[in-house]
């Protein structure tokens, strides 16, 4: 998993990284299940999809399209028991940075 400091180390060890226009567009949201892949969620918690996830949380969400029906409080105490990360922050920080180190060629 490459965490902000490894993830900008990397890059500046890098020879050649592409233009981020070519990454991603500036309006483009990108979806959850590629920021939160199969290899970040094996890799990091107890789980093998995102979806799988989602669905095991203490709420009625079936599926990461219902995220939002989680409480945040649950979410985090949920997160804290069954991923490596704390809290929802750490653990959306770590998939966002293996999402970028992924598409910049870094992994």
């Amino acid at each position: 998993m490459a965490r902000q400091s490894d993830l900008e180390e990397a890059a500046e060890a890098a020879d050649d990284l592409p233009d981020p226009r070519d990454v991603i567009g500036k309006d483009e949201e990108v979806p959850l299940g590629e920021v939160f892949d199969g290899t970040f969620i094996t890799e990091n918690t107890d789980f093998d999809t995102f979806d799988e996830m989602v669905a095991a949380s203490p709420s009625e969400a079936t599926s990461a399209d219902e995220l939002g029906r989680i409480p945040r409080g649950e979410w985090d105490e949920f997160i804290a028991e069954t991923t490596d990360f704390e809290d929802e922050e750490a653990f959306v920080f770590a998939a966002r940075d293996h999402w970028v180190a992924k598409k910049l060629g870094l992994n």
